[in-house]
């Protein structure tokens, strides 16, 4: 063994490099976090040959005083801290001072700073080596320019791992996409190899922050979201989520922000998951824009040196807080407060995509006469036909007779036009035709009912308590302690739904009572799986998940099958039920139940007008 000596600056810069700067993404990500920490409202950013040959990042902020700019490219020198205090309550984006010391020592770095207290700037200059920094006067307005040329240009083992300029550039829009959404009042602009690909402005009011979100996630995105705005116990959420019907392949469109800084976080993963389960294709992936606001004091940022990870002080309350907050967002999208978009992403869904709010109806339609089983005017639909639902064990969906005397119906008669209208007719026993002020819905009816089912089982369920039963032999099972001391902690989540679990020894749980509709199920592995939440989360929804399976199913099979037919009546009450019920834009296994097609759209289909 070598003796114990303290590292070079140069060589302990660069391996902080390596913890920083991975890529020129990671470049631009450092200088433009910098930027904003310093008041800056416009930022500039120029690249060449995918950040490799030049990187440029231009700002208006506070600028760097003439004395501090060398102390600037000094490691572990920064204004953004002072004391342990500060660290504990971390209101910047970045802190460590690590960032130009170590873009400094694997690449040439020209630094130009002016703080507008005279006309005229300074600069110093650093080329990856050990040098006494030398000040020179600069023409340059209030602000900070920085400017980092020839990238690992002494270090080419690194600039071997880097991919094609084109692949380069994709992950510096991507940076640069995620810190644009972080802060809409700033103004942002991207200068690719002499030309200006990007160029946000500053967006203030709810119009042009949606414009931006559209601009960056895609108009797709904002048609087919949902706004939330939610404030509780000291955390406020607020942002965009997108319809479980419009679903990704892939985890590519989920930015989230916590007191403006781009995380990735298992907890909050988990969370976002939780409340999307109900409602999402298998194998799907939700979409989202979203912003966590706490206090600094209760969220430690200084976990990983690239900041991606967070830690809370009280991770369950956030969870809970983020599960429930997206849980009722999500149940209350219903027809009666949005149409239902559907998406060629989403497996078996048409491209229809109707514009957001289009079913807020206000006004009235054209003078339509339903012929045939029409429902006489001025009656209301429920009173004629309502679903009757049977036990929750015994789900069989039966449907009251349409009366037999009835007149024709006009939506002028009508007065207000339900959401999703009023029935025409059955299409192969699968689909119910309907007509509103906008035109024609198209809905599935087995999977609307599906859901209807669904929803009222869960709400029958909770009404009546978990029914238990208690077990003639108790199921021992073996944990470890720490997973035994965690059962005990939380017993209250299992006794809530019916389970009786009590510690038996240092590492032994027996289970001696579980919930009657969990009788055939795998009960040791969901107790074990809820302790592995409990362990990582400080909370579970696992038990609450699999009744609902269980309750899915039994509505799948209790609902109203493909190729009955259905009067008019019948298809009606259906159709005020999708009105009344949470989540009814989707069916259990997370496809659009139905579908708008507008005038204009259906205009477009047949020229018309053309």
């Amino acid at each position: 063994m070598n003796r114990i000596q303290k590292l070079s600056p140069r060589l302990a810069n660069q391996i902080a490099a390596g913890e920083v700067v991975e890529r020129p993404a990671s470049v631009i990500k450092e200088l433009v976090e910098n930027s904003l920490d310093a008041g800056a409202q416009q930022l500039d950013i120029e690249i060449e040959s995918g950040g490799t040959k030049l990187i440029r990042v231009r700002d208006n902020g506070s600028g760097i005083n003439k004395d501090d700019l060398p102390l600037a490219l000094d490691r572990h020198a920064t204004s953004k801290i002072l004391s342990l205090d500060d660290l504990e309550a971390v209101g910047t984006l970045g802190f460590r001072g690590e960032a130009l010391a170590s873009i400094s020592s694997v690449a040439r770095l020209k630094l130009t700073s002016n703080t507008g207290a005279s006309e005229s700037g300074w600069c110093v200059e650093a080329e990856g080596r050990e040098m006494s920094a030398v000040l020179t006067p600069a023409g340059h307005p209030r602000g900070t320019s920085v400017e980092v040329r020839d990238l690992f240009f002494n270090t080419p083992a690194r600039r071997k791992f880097l991919r094609t300029d084109k692949t380069e550039y994709n992950r510096i829009e991507d940076v640069l996409k995620r810190l644009a959404l972080s802060r809409f009042a700033q103004g942002f602009s991207l200068k690719n190899n002499g030309r200006v690909v990007h160029a946000w402005r500053p967006a203030n009011s709810q119009a042009e922050k949606e414009r931006r979100v559209a601009q960056i996630c895609g108009p797709a995105f904002m048609e087919n979201c949902v706004h939330v705005d939610i404030e509780r116990a000291g955390l406020k959420l607020w942002g965009w989520v997108a319809l479980p019907t419009f679903s990704r392949s892939q985890a590519d469109l989920q930015h989230f922000y916590v007191n403006g800084r781009a995380i990735r976080d298992r907890l909050v993963s988990h969370a976002i998951k939780q409340a999307y389960q109900d409602v999402l294709y298998h194998g799907r992936h939700p979409a989202f824009v979203l912003y966590l606001e706490v206090d600094p004091a209760n969220v430690d940022v200084n976990v990983h040196p690239t900041k991606h990870e967070v830690r809370f002080r009280d991770g369950r309350l956030v969870h809970d807080f983020l599960f429930r907050s997206l849980h009722q967002a999500l149940a209350d999208v219903r027809p009666s407060a949005a149409s239902q978009p559907t998406s060629a992403e989403t497996p078996g869904a048409t491209e229809i995509i109707p514009e957001q709010g289009a079913l807020g109806l206000a006004g009235r339609s054209p003078g339509s006469v339903f012929q045939s089983e029409s429902i006489p005017a001025g009656m209301q639909v429920r009173e004629l036909a309502e679903p009757v639902y049977q036990s929750q064990f015994q789900p069989r969906p039966s449907f009251s007779p349409a009366p037999a005397d009835h007149a024709p119906l006009d939506f002028q008669q009508q007065g207000e036009i339900p959401p999703l209208g009023y029935a025409i007719a059955q299409l192969k026993g699968i689909y119910v035709l309907a007509e509103n002020e906008h035109g024609m819905v198209l809905v599935d009816m087995h999977a609307a009912h599906e859901r209807i089912t669904y929803e009222r089982m869960k709400g029958q369920q909770e009404q009546q308590k978990i029914q238990s039963q208690p077990l003639l032999v108790p199921q021992s099972m073996a944990v470890s302690e720490k997973e035994a001391g965690y059962a005990e902690e939380h017993n209250e989540i299992f006794v809530r739904l019916g389970f009786e679990i009590e510690r038996a020894g240092p590492e032994t749980l027996l289970i001696r009572q579980l919930p009657v509709i969990l009788n055939n199920a795998k009960v040791e592995q969901l107790v074990r799986d809820v302790l592995a939440d409990l362990v990582e989360f400080g909370t579970s929804q696992r038990i609450e998940h699999n009744i609902n399976e269980i309750l899915s199913t039994m509505a799948c099979h209790g609902s109203v099958r493909a190729n009955r037919k259905l009067t008019i009546a019948e298809m009606n009450a259906l159709l005020r039920d999708m009105e009344a019920t949470e989540r009814s834009g989707q069916c259990n296994h997370g496809r659009p139940t139905w579908a708008q097609l507008t005038m204009s759209q259906l205009d477009k289909l047949f020229m018309r007008g053309q």
